[in-house]
């Protein structure tokens, strides 16, 4: 049975056929303070689920513990935002700034997501099953993100690092200003941002792509996909350049 250290009544242990007990958190119930409080205070194997979330804000936010949350329905603001470790699903929507600065570990939803997914991501994996708002990968210095839908506009601003994976078509000034993140799309492209560039994709790409998409559970074929990068005009000031800033 799984102890926690927030009010008892925030949860019911529910012993698994095979593997540890999983904590259910209803909160219609109980609070999102009361819910982090208890997955802060968690410890490895351990499996949560969230009923009720009604799309309440920063769920499941910051966890250091290699555990498992399910949430069941749509979360709000910030879902599994500072992410750490473990495995973070939603089997609904979720909303802006969905995995933020997320370092390692697996985000997935199931449904929709709204603007800013996975910004200033350091690390891990976030899956977005279907589309996803403005903005998504903004910033982005090592996450990787799957997109199966489409993406909105301005996605991959600035982004540093990390590859973005987008099954449908993208919005916008994809890759504005982007640095060495790579960006693959099997759709198309409403317009590239300024420094990006359509690029081969060779052998390497083929690979990586191929794990990427099959790590986000996708059998989508690498080989239709076209891949993006920066074009290294913009690392340093010219003169020459000055109206692309």
């Amino acid at each position: 049975m799984v102890t926690l250290t927030a009010p008892e009544n925030i949860a019911t242990d529910v012993p698994a056929a095979d593997g540890p007990a999983t904590t259910t958190v209803d909160l219609d119930a109980s609070t999102v303070r009361e819910l982090n409080q208890g997955i802060h205070d968690a410890v490895d194997g351990q499996a949560w689920t969230v009923t009720n979330p009604g799309g309440k804000h920063s769920m499941a936010v910051g966890i250091t513990a290699d555990i498992k949350v399910t949430i069941e329905g749509h979360a709000g603001y910030y879902a599994a935002g500072m992410h750490q470790k473990g495995d973070v699903t939603i089997t609904g929507n979720a909303g802006v700034g969905l995995a933020e600065n997320i370092m390692s570990g697996r985000v997935h939803v199931k449904g929709d997501a709204s603007q800013s997914a996975a910004a200033t991501g350091h690390g891990g994996l976030v899956v977005i099953d279907g589309n996803a708002g403005a903005r998504c990968g903004i910033s982005m210095k090592g996450v990787d993100i799957v997109v199966g839908g489409n993406i909105g506009h301005m996605s991959a601003f600035m982004a540093q690092a990390g590859r973005l994976v987008v099954c449908g078509d993208a919005g916008d000034a994809l890759g504005d200003s982007i640095y060495e993140a790579r960006i693959y799309v099997k759709g198309t492209v409403a317009s590239l941002g300024a420094d990006c560039v359509e690029k081969p994709l060779q052998a390497e790409h083929l690979a990586e792509l191929t794990e990427l998409l099959a790590a986000a559970g996708r059998t989508d074929n690498p080989a239709d996909f076209k891949r993006y990068g920066s074009a290294r005009n913009l690392y340093h000031f010219h003169v020459d350049n000055s109206t692309s800033y």
